[in-house]
């Protein structure tokens, strides 16, 4: 696997592993602040998936992405030593953010003098700055990622919150490209009716669209966003509540970033979307069930944080352990219309 082109041997370039998911790799643009505060001037080149590359272009503190391997087992082994020896010579540092070991052979295979991560099992056998996760110190994923960027029992930084660049020209080829129009006297309510985790972590349908129903008598636009996997529920949506533009499965992820940058308030389950429109200083409305708003809360402001607390929540299951979801099941439509209200006011 050859090396990126123009991959730079300065001694101040820094090579991040990133993580999988959408929300967590918006999430790591406070290691590269905090990288970059830290010493101006350096460059930041970020590994991750193929699909999230085009989100790296509008951080603005980095230099490069570098499409992870996709294969498992052996042949993805394989595949990430590789690209580590392709890498030989190009880094002083490497900050690991992905899980598993795999995540950490990479910056091995390369030779980077600096590995730095957090513990973990076989990956902890192939870094070098390996640091113990204290909980109570670092709740939060942001903080969690922030802190690596300094020594071990360095004072943590000063936090940044992400914050993407949107380019006029980009969200008007987007609209032309997609034939999306914004009327200049409605506001545009976007709703995200998936969760990478799937059921467990959306609110119901019919609650989106009764939520889209009311907003629309009042004057809003409604536009759905989502991915191919959201395709079902946002058709749900879609069937009853008419009065919408349906971009689910439509956009990619650069895409989805111009036209959210377009709403006027944001309601999303916990998300990758929710957590780009918290990026985009959209009004936002965050709905949690059974994952832990202390983990990854939306770093936003003017926003709003609705959930239940119920007895058996936050339980981070893919599925609901009792059959229920009662924890977004039960979460009245009045309850987060209040809650859009409050951030649009």
């Amino acid at each position: 696997m050859p090396a990126p082109q123009g991959t730079s041997n300065s001694p101040a370039a820094v090579l991040v592993v990133g993580p999988s998911r959408v929300s967590d790799n918006v999430l790591a643009q406070a290691l590269f602040k905090a990288l970059l505060a830290d010493a101006p001037g350096i460059a930041i080149d970020v590994i991750a998936p193929a699909r999230i590359l085009p989100l790296l272009t509008r951080m603005p503190e980095v230099r490069r992405g570098i499409a992870a391997p996709q294969a498992g087992g052996v042949a993805g082994a394989i595949e990430h030593w590789q690209l580590g020896r392709s890498l030989r010579g190009a880094y002083q540092r490497a900050i690991v953010l992905g899980e598993g070991w795999r995540a950490a052979l990479v910056p091995f295979a390369a030779g980077i003098p600096r590995r730095s991560g957090w513990n973990g099992q076989v990956r902890s056998l192939l870094l070098n700055d390996t640091r113990t996760l204290d909980t109570a110190c670092h709740p939060t994923t942001l903080q969690r990622f922030a802190a690596l960027a300094g020594s071990r029992g360095a004072e943590p930084p000063a936090l940044q919150m992400p914050r993407f660049e949107v380019r006029v020209a980009d969200v008007q080829a987007t609209m032309q490209t997609l034939g999306v129009q914004k009327s200049a006297r409605r506001r545009v309510l976007a709703l995200c009716p998936g969760a990478e985790f799937g059921s467990a972590r959306q609110w119901p349908t019919l609650h989106f669209a009764e939520l889209g129903r009311q907003f629309a008598r009042e004057g809003w636009d409604i536009w759905l966003f989502g991915s191919a996997e959201d395709l079902a529920v946002s058709e749900g949506v879609a069937a009853t509540c008419k009065v919408v533009t349906n971009l689910v499965g439509r956009t990619t992820l650069e895409q989805a970033v111009d036209l959210l940058s377009l709403a006027d308030a944001v309601v999303a389950n916990d998300s990758g979307l929710m957590h780009l429109a918290a990026a985009l200083g959209r009004p936002l409305v965050a709905l949690y069930g059974p994952s832990d708003p202390v983990i990854a809360p939306p770093f936003s402001q003017p926003s709003r944080l609705v959930r239940l607390g119920l007895l058996c929540s936050p339980c981070d299951r893919r599925e609901c352990p009792l059959g229920t979801t009662a924890c977004l099941v039960d979460m009245p439509v009045e309850q987060v219309a209040e809650a859009l209200r409050a951030v649009t006011a």
